[in-house]
C-alpha cells in the first residue's frame, strides 16, 4: 500500500506543478504559494475539528514533536518558495528534475537513521531515479524559452532557477525525512499537513514587507489554477504522510519523486510538448524500476 500511496503522491504533485507553471507567471511565485495554501487549510481544519484529532494530538504529544513539525514546515515553505520562483524565472524542464532529487537526500538520511531495504527494491529505486532524470531532462532544448535560457547563460554560471531548484531539493529532502521519522509517527498523517498549510501563509504574510512583495488579491480565472494547485498539493502530502506510516520512508520518497515525470507527461498530453526518444526510454526505465520495487 505504501508503494501505491507514493505513486499517488507523485501523480498529484506532478499535476499541481503543471498548474504552477501557469499560475506563477500570472500572479508571481510568492502569491501563488501564499493563496494556494488556503484551500487545504480550510478543508483540513474542518476535518480535524470535526473528528477531534487535533485536540487528541495536542493532549498527548510532547513539545519536542511540535518543534520538529515547525522546523519541517519552515524548510518546506522555503523550499516551495524557491521552487516556485525557479519555475517563474527559469525553465520548468530544468528545475523540475533537480528538485526531484530531494528523494535522494531523504533516502540517504533514512538509511543513516537505520532504515534497511532489500537489494532488489534498492536497485529498483535507483532505476526509478535514473528514469526520472532522463524523462525530465531532454538531450537538447525543445522549447524557445529553453534555448533562450541556455543561450543567455553567462559562461561559468548556472542557468536561471537552477540554484533555487538545488536549494529546494535539499530543503525538501530534510523536511520529508523529518516528516517520516519525527513528525508523522507522533502526530499522524493529517495534522502535519495542516501545520504546513497554517505555517506558510502566516510566514509569507509577515515577510512580505521585508521582501517587498505586494499581496494584492488575485482576480479572475487564476483562482481556478490556485484552487487546483492547493487541492492537488494537499492530497499529495496526505498520500506521502500516510504512505510513510505503512512503508519505508526511503521507498515512498523515491516513488513520490516521479512527480517530475508526471509534469512532463501532462505537458505532452495537454499542451502538445513533444517528447524525445530519450524521454520515452526514461519512462520505460521508470516502469521497470517500479516493477523491481514491487519484488
Amino acid at each position: 500500500m505504501g508503494i501505491v500511496l507514493g505513486l499517488l503522491a507523485a501523480l498529484f504533485w506532478g499535476s499541481a506543478d503543471f498548474f504552477v507553471r501557469f499560475a506563477s507567471k500570472r500572479v508571481g511565485s510568492y502569491r501563488t504559494l501564499l493563496f494556494m495554501q488556503f484551500f487545504g487549510l480550510l478543508g483540513l481544519g474542518l476535518f480535524l475539528l470535526a473528528s477531534g484529532q487535533l485536540q487528541a494530538v495536542l493532549a498527548r504529544s510532547a513539545w519536542e514533536i511540535w518543534l520538529w513539525a515547525l522546523l519541517a514546515a519552515s524548510l518546506n515553505t522555503l523550499s516551495s518558495l524557491a521552487l516556485y520562483r525557479a519555475f517563474e524565472i527559469g525553465v520548468v524542464m530544468i528545475a523540475s528534475p533537480i528538485s526531484a532529487c530531494y528523494s535522494a537526500v531523504t533516502a540517504l538520511l533514512a538509511f543513516a537513521s537505520g532504515e534497511r531495504i532489500g537489494l532488489v527494491p534498492l536497485l529498483g529505486m535507483g532505476v526509478v531515479l535514473l528514469g526520472v532524470t532522463v524523462v525530465a531532462t531532454p538531450l537538447s532544448p525543445r522549447e524557445p524559452e529553453e534555448r533562450a535560457a541556455l543561450a543567455l547563460k553567462p559562461r561559468g554560471k548556472l542557468p536561471p532557477g537552477v540554484l533555487l531548484a538545488i536549494l529546494a531539493s535539499i530543503g525538501y529532502g530534510l523536511a520529508f525525512w523529518m516528516l517520516g521519522f519525527k513528525v508523522t509517527p507522533a502526530l499522524g498523517p493529517v495534522v502535519p499537513i495542516w501545520i504546513f498549510r497554517l505555517f506558510a501563509p502566516v510566514v509569507l504574510t509577515l515577510c512580505a514587507p521585508i521582501s517587498r512583495q505586494r499581496l494584492t488579491w488575485p482576480r479572475g480565472s487564476v483562482w481556478w489554477l490556485l484552487a487546483a494547485i492547493g487541492i492537488l498539493d494537499t492530497i499529495a502530502y496526505f498520500a506521502y504522510t500516510y504512505g510513510v506510516t505503512l512503508s519505508q520512508v526511503s521507498l515512498v520518497s523515491v516513488l513520490s519523486s516521479l512527480y517530475s515525470a508526471v509534469t512532463v507527461l501532462l505537458a505532452w498530453i495537454f499542451i502538445r510538448e513533444r517528447l524525445q526518444w530519450s524521454q520515452w526510454l526514461g519512462i520505460g526505465a521508470i516502469l521497470a524500476g517500479i516493477a523491481l520495487v514491487n519484488l
